[in-house]
């Protein structure tokens, strides 16, 4: 028969690591798969205003944005407390949209260009001047596709 020792110390199995960098890579993809990048600084202060009939668009890829509002407490000392237009991460002047527009329709896809919409994302206290002079500049570069950004009304 056999003897079961009991008095010999066991020492403490080592602990298996090889599929910790399979958990790794599968944590990393997954995060990187989940988050989104900001893709414009806010340089003006922006909100929306409410209606009670919008309509999601579809591909946002073919969306640009033109941000109209008073610019951040950051930059009021060097622009001021004035209503600006910001196109991607500058401030612009209304003389510059349709070079921009037309800058950003070159760089997509030929087959997608005729489907690229603009998309004004206007403060609610903006004048109707301002975007009024905006929509001028987009018909001088054929961006003739305009929508604004706005929030759904809760309350009728």
């Amino acid at each position: 028969m056999a003897k079961i020792r009991r008095n010999d110390k066991r020492e403490m199995p080592a602990l298996n690591t090889s599929s910790l960098p399979d958990i790794i890579f599968m944590l990393l993809f997954f995060f990187m798969s989940v988050t989104s990048m900001k893709e414009v600084t806010y340089k003006v202060q922006i909100q929306n205003p409410s209606a009670t009939e919008l309509t999601k668009l579809e591909k946002k890829s073919l969306v640009r944005y033109i941000y109209v509002g008073t610019p951040t407490k950051e930059f009021q000392k060097a622009f001021g407390s004035e209503t600006r237009i910001q196109l991607d991460d500058a401030f612009a002047d209304k003389s510059e949209i349709a070079d921009y527009i037309i800058n950003e329709r070159s760089a997509m896809n030929e087959s997608e260009q005729g489907l690229m919409t603009v998309s004004i994302k206007a403060d609610k206290e903006t004048r109707m001047g301002i975007i009024a002079d905006i929509k001028q500049e987009l018909r001088k570069a054929y961006a003739l596709k305009i929508s604004y950004a706005a929030t759904q009304r809760t309350n009728y």
